[in-house]
């Protein structure tokens, strides 16, 4: 087995090419509870296209129809700007959890991880055996046996892949939809098959070929460890004042026998002796490993354990100090400006924009201004609204188009012509004007920004000599 070192990839061999790496199994209190929280996460993905609220998926991002339901939120896409600090809120949140307690979303709930060692990894465990007779069968010969193992394996890994992917395609297409496709021929709908092999074809190359590599290469969150983290982050460590010097049992007066069981069943190939890497995803399986170990030789456990760098060297971790203080107070700021604007939203949205073409028409003495109101119902049932126009505009105005009442069905919109019309003689300035959409049933009311009549500037009617100062703005 290659001795891990600070100076290249476990998972990269001399000459550049990919080595697999295959951990033991490890027990263990810390297993235990990744491998609970997997399952709680793997059954929250795999039921949430199925738990129905106000008639729609708990999560539904019907791309489609432009409507993203949420727990039975349903947002159009003119509010996809609460999702900005949704998104960035989540992110932050991220950053400060590995401030306190390193990459622990990496070893614990991370999707990516939650597939590799929960499901792919247990299959290759089930079909080739444990870490030995996995490197064993590796380093065989071709044989029928050998390709039999390997076929059924990558068949399984493929069947899996297409299952997370027919999932993940629920969560824009529902199930009721996506089992209509499924059991019509992929012609009828190439773009979502298309996505699907590719969805297939990704999960397949990453979990059964680049795995670890991608933590170590690709995801730029570990990258971001040194930056996130200080001397008082709780990490998982090596404690040397204790461990070392190391060697076997009675050799020496280090606790730690060099067993290399830390080694063995770390997922991505490293020496955690060798102090905290890049490589390192905090998933505890040295600790429970090590722990085992010393419970053998009945010694005290945690010489590898969840600590920080201060308290692996015999100091005292500050969980408060200035940097978790500064971030507290933004995470503060994040929600209550994330709250702020979930408070800004309307069950019904209304809008009026003027039609394309010229501003006013005259004609036969009469002024028109013509208009276009687009009204949104948001909710998942059926709604009636009551339309009204105000503002401080001439009694002799006359409105065309804006119906007393307009019922939409759920998730419904409608746009109508909005006409209207003024005496050319009556008109001595522009008047400023707005439109309240009103539910008849609950009461949610919105108005829509302000609109102005607008016509042909009564000055130019003088037979009086014009001054282009008045015409100025």
């Amino acid at each position: 087995m290659k001795s891990p070192t600070l100076e290249s990839l476990s998972s990269i061999e001399a000459d550049g090419s990919h080595r697999m790496i295959h951990p033991a199994d490890v027990h263990g209190r810390f297993t235990a509870w990744r491998r609970a929280s997997a399952l709680l996460l793997l059954g929250i993905y795999i039921t949430l296209p199925w738990i129905p609220i106000n008639g729609y998926p708990a999560v539904f991002l019907d791309v489609q129809e432009r409507r993203f339901h949420f727990m039975g939120l349903t947002l159009a896409t003119q509010d996809l700007w609460v999702g900005f600090f949704l998104i960035t809120g989540l992110a932050f949140s991220l950053f400060y959890v590995t401030a306190l307690f390193g990459r622990i979303w990496c070893g614990w709930t991370c999707p990516y991880t939650v597939f590799l060692e929960h499901v792919y990894r247990r299959i290759e465990r089930w079909i080739d055996g444990d870490a030995t007779a996995r490197r064993r069968l590796d380093a065989a010969p071709w044989s029928a046996g050998k390709a039999m193992r390997r076929g059924f394996k990558h068949a399984v890994f493929i069947l899996v892949s297409a299952l997370i992917a027919h999932i993940f395609l629920s969560y824009f297409v529902s199930l009721k939809k996506l089992y209509e496709m499924m059991q019509g021929p992929p012609s009828q709908h190439l773009m979502v098959f298309g996505v699907m092999l590719f969805l297939t074809g990704g999960l397949y190359f990453a979990f059964s070929w680049f795995r670890e590599q991608f933590c170590v290469i690709l995801c730029p969150y570990g990258r971001l460890q040194s930056a996130l983290t200080d001397d008082h982050s709780v990490v998982i460590g090596y404690d040397k004042q204790r461990g070392e010097p190391r060697g076997k049992v009675g050799s020496t007066s280090g606790a730690c026998v060099d067993c290399r069981r830390c080694v063995q069943v770390c997922p991505t190939g490293i020496d955690i002796r060798n102090g905290l890497q890049l490589d390192c995803i905090g998933c505890a399986a040295c600790v429970d490993a090590c722990d085992d170990i010393m419970l053998k030789l009945k010694r005290p456990t945690g010489l590898v354990r969840y600590d920080s760098h201060v308290g692996l060297h015999g100091g005292k971790t500050r969980f408060i100090r200035p940097r978790i203080i500064l971030y507290t107070g933004l995470l503060l700021l994040g929600v209550g400006a994330f709250a702020f604007s979930a408070l800004q939203l309307s069950p019904v949205r209304a809008s009026v924009v003027r039609m394309v073409g010229a501003p006013f028409y005259v004609s036969d003495g009469t002024l028109r201004n013509q208009f276009l109101i687009r009204v949104i119902n948001k909710r998942n049932s059926p709604s009636t609204y009551r339309l009204q126009l105000t503002g401080d505009f001439p009694p002799q105005l006359s409105i065309s188009g804006l119906t007393e009442t307009l019922s939409l069905a759920p998730l419904g919109e409608e746009q109508k012509t909005l006409v209207l019309s003024l005496p050319e003689a009556a008109f001595t300035q522009p008047f400023k004007l707005q439109v309240n959409v009103t539910d008849t049933t609950r009461g949610d009311t919105v108005t829509t920004r302000v609109m102005e009549f607008l016509g042909p500037d009564t000055r130019l009617k003088s037979n009086e000599p014009l001054d282009p100062k008045d015409f100025v703005q």
